[in-house]
């Protein structure tokens, strides 16, 4: 018996062209090999190597021989698709460089630019990406390029889609999985995981998926005199799935779902460079070097996030080449951020309150709350033949009511002021306190046609047309808010327009197809929280003023495609280069004194290639590399009218943040039987990430500067490269120092191997995750414009784990 399920699903990680078969299948024909994965990407199925643009689609059992777990795994096998991981249930997503910036926790407001379906279901919020767990899916799709054609808003660059494994009539059994690994330097976690389907009759069927994942802590929190305190952001995750699937007649297909999961943790992978309240740059006691993977915190942090979906499908057949769709969703979200603020309300009450070292060492406590509710509505229909000509047309609406607060609550904090917090309309011992209502509603009508007018050419052209509204509440209240106090403070925005999108398709041969299209996508705009008036300074009150809301953001891309097959589908080669213009570029800025943020809009383009290669040589061997290029940059600068200066790093030819220039991964396998009862297999897989900004700012001269040393000036000689500190600069242990540091992200590699051996109905392995240990940089983290905290959000050191898996 020989193995080549391995070789297929490298193939399928790299949007190639071969099929999965089941367990113990013998080595494949070139007519098997040939066979096609069938994707949805433009929302009907189609052989993957047929879809006439970009697309990725890892399955089942690509994401099992990978040891993929979450959306930030998936990054690791599709280039083009890059994850800041800023935590479980914080994970940011940008798709070929584009990107405005890492969106922060308190910034609600902001929409997302990847968008994130469960099967037909939208599930993205801008940060609060939901963390899922992948079991038990079908596969993944990534769909790259704007799509908002067909799948709208928060598309701009590309759609990430979760296929789940269906209920399938007339069969009975499942599966559960058993993981155990071990961080280095860290702890011990796993995850316990099964999935059961069982017919109900000849028209029905139940699948129920149920799961529970113990996140292993690898950072550890140092405070003045305070014992280390180990492994602090591990947390748990437990959820399910419960689906069914009833055939009513010939012509009707019920799908009703249930979802749910629960993500908690205990704190954030974050590295202090520099905190307030402890650091290694000061010599009066108690200083405090974090070390390589540490941080500062003297309260516990974490994040509860509770997701609950249900949807609902409906099928229907209208003929012989017709069918109508039906996609109902509801979706119920809970989230809770809570982050040890001590730093940033001692940085404040330092300055501009003027208090001493031992006032800004109060307990302080940031309550982050998030309560979602959303509803979405898609009807659509179309043909189902198998004619030259194909069509599908519909219509959504979407209405969500999203409520986010921020409370502060710091005792002894009016005594501290000598003033009441209800005198700033807070509760006691509040010095910031705000809520915020957003009342959303979308709708759109949309239509997308491919007529093939000859063997060798095909037209693809399709139109979307949207309207939204978004109205919002707000109050601000506390010492730390702006003096005018803001109570139910309205703010509406809304936006309409079309999002078309044309691919022209040319294939000479069966195995080669050349395509050519112009698509546009859009974000949605928003609005701005006001400033902290009473914390800024009068430069930044007077450069970040006058900015009620943002524009939306549309993308224009031009794409040339191809994809071929060569030596009997032995080789595989897909290739596209790609230019996409964006106007009006949501520019996250953060406004330093005021602890305030902001989003400006801004010109911008981004200009690359993209490379998919597998190869294989024979029966036991296979390769794979793919890569992405993307020259992303701002084309415009957003000028200060008073200084003359680019405002927030918007500057023509400052890079995109949060994306790298160059991506690239690589898979080598090797496959061997053992006689006709077991196969076996080692896989490597290499992942290179390069260079990147977190923020469009942090490329301007002077970034990483703090705030002045006592009598030094921003520059001089007091300067401290947090990098390479030399020198024992005498200062109080409360005081930031004058340092910077470089905000370059440096590039990365990560390399994961796996030795797993299969029976008829098991599966064990064994696994090295991020085998020369990496300790990368994966984004800036910063409180109060990097007065109070500035450091790093950072991955899971080398783990060590065994898989086992059993079928029945």
């Amino acid at each position: 018996m020989k193995s080549w399920k391995l070789r297929g699903s490298i193939a399928l990680a790299l949007g190639l062209p071969f099929a999965v078969s089941a367990q113990n299948t013998p080595q494949p024909t070139d007519e098997e090999i040939s066979e096609e994965i069938v994707v949805t990407a433009q929302k009907r199925a189609t052989s993957l190597q047929d879809v006439p643009f970009s697309v990725a689609a890892l399955t089942n059992q690509d994401l099992k021989e990978s040891g993929a777990e979450n959306i930030v795994d998936i990054a690791r096998n599709v280039p083009g698709l890059y994850v800041a991981d800023l935590g479980p249930g914080q994970s940011q997503v940008a798709i070929r460089g584009i990107s405005a910036g890492q969106v922060i926790r308190d910034q609600p407001g902001v929409k997302e630019s990847v968008g994130i379906y469960l099967d037909e279901s939208p599930i993205s919020i801008a940060l609060f990406t939901p963390d899922l767990d992948l079991y038990d899916l079908d596969r993944i799709e990534v769909l790259r390029g704007p799509q908002g054609t067909l799948f709208g808003a928060g598309s701009t660059s590309g759609t990430v889609r979760y296929i789940t494994a269906q209920p399938n009539v007339g069969e009975s059994g499942g599966s559960a999985d058993f993981t155990l690994k071990s961080v280095t330097d860290g702890e011990v976690g796993g995850d316990l995981r099964g999935a059961f389907n069982l017919g109900l009759g000849e028209k029905a069927a139940m699948r129920v998926v149920g799961y529970y994942s113990d996140l292993p802590g690898f950072i550890d929190s140092y405070y003045p005199g305070r014992d280390v305190i180990e492994d602090v952001n591990g947390g748990s995750r437990t959820g399910g799935r419960l689906a069914f699937r009833i055939e009513a007649g010939d012509r009707a297909v019920i799908t009703p779902r249930l979802v749910y999961q629960k993500l908690e943790t205990d704190g954030y992978p974050r590295i202090d460079a520099y905190n307030l309240l402890g650091n290694p740059f000061t010599t009066t006691e108690p200083a405090v070097d974090p070390g390589e993977r540490g941080q500062v915190t003297q309260l516990e942090e974490g994040l509860t996030d509770e997701f609950f979906m249900t949807d609902l499908k409906l099928d229907f057949e209208i003929g012989e080449d017709l069918g109508l769709t039906s996609v109902t969703t509801y979706i119920d979200r809970s989230i809770e951020v809570v982050r040890d603020a001590s730093q940033l309300t001692g940085s404040v009450t330092k300055s501009p309150i003027g208090l001493s070292d031992d006032d800004a060492r109060l307990d302080s406590t940031l309550y982050d709350r998030t309560d979602l509710q959303s509803f979405s509505q898609e009807l659509r229909l179309g043909s189902s033949g198998e004619g030259p000509f194909q069509w599908i047309a519909g219509v959504f609406y979407q209405q969500s009511d999203r409520k986010y607060g921020q409370t502060l609550p710091t005792p002894g904090y009016d005594a501290l002021i000598g003033a009441p917090s209800d005198l700033f309309n807070a509760p006691p011992d509040t010095p910031f306190y705000s809520r915020l209502s957003y009342d959303f509603s979308q709708f759109a009508v949309f239509g997308e046609a491919t007529y093939r007018f000859s063997p060798q050419w095909q037209l693809t052209a399709g139109l979307r047309y949207y309207d939204f509204d978004e109205d919002r509440l707000l109050t601000f209240a506390g010492v730390f808010a702006d003096p005018a106090i803001y109570t139910d403070l309205p703010g509406q925005t809304t936006s309409d327009g079309f999002s078309p999108r044309v691919i022209l398709a040319f294939n000479p041969t069966k195995d080669v197809q050349f395509s050519a299209q112009v698509s546009r996508g859009f974000r949605l705009g928003g609005i701005n929280d006001p400033l902290n008036e009473g914390l800024c300074q009068p430069a930044d009150l007077a450069t970040f003023s006058g900015f009620p809301t943002f524009d939306d953001e549309e993308v224009l891309n031009y794409e040339l495609g191809a994809k071929t097959r060569l030596a009997d589908g032995r080789v595989t080669l897909n290739a596209s280069v790609f230019m996409t213009e964006v106007d009006g570029l949501q520019a996250v800025v953060d406004v330093g004194s005021c602890s305030s943020r902001v989003v400006l809009n801004a010109d911008a383009q981004s200009t690359g290639a993209e490379v998919e290669l597998f190869v294989r040589p024979n029966e036991s061997w296979d390769f794979g590399l793919s890569a992405t290029l993307a020259n992303g940059e701002v084309t415009d600068s957003f000028v200060n009218a008073v200084s003359g200066e680019p405002v927030g790093g918007i500057r023509d030819g400052n890079r995109l943040p949060t994306s790298p220039e160059l991506q690239a991964v690589g898979t080598v396998a090797y496959n061997w039987a053992f006689g006709s009862a077991y196969e076996s297999y080692v896989r490597l897989t290499w992942q290179y990430v390069g260079s990147s900004y977190t923020q469009l700012a942090d490329q301007e001269d002077g970034f990483g500067f703090i705030s002045n040393a006592p009598g030094a000036p921003a520059g001089s000689a007091a300067l401290i490269d947090l990098g390479n500190v030399d020198g024992n600069p005498a200062t109080p242990a409360i005081d930031p120092l004058t340092v910077a540091f470089d905000p370059e992200l440096p590039a990365y590699d990560i390399a994961n191997l796996r030795w797993g051996v299969r029976g008829e109905r098991w599966e064990g392995s064994l696994f090295v995750n991020n085998v020369l240990d990496e300790r990368a940089f994966l984004s800036v983290d910063r409180e109060r414009g990097r007065r109070a905290r500035v450091g790093y959000l950072t991955n899971m050191p080398r783990t060590y784990g065994v898989s086992f898996r059993w079928n029945f």
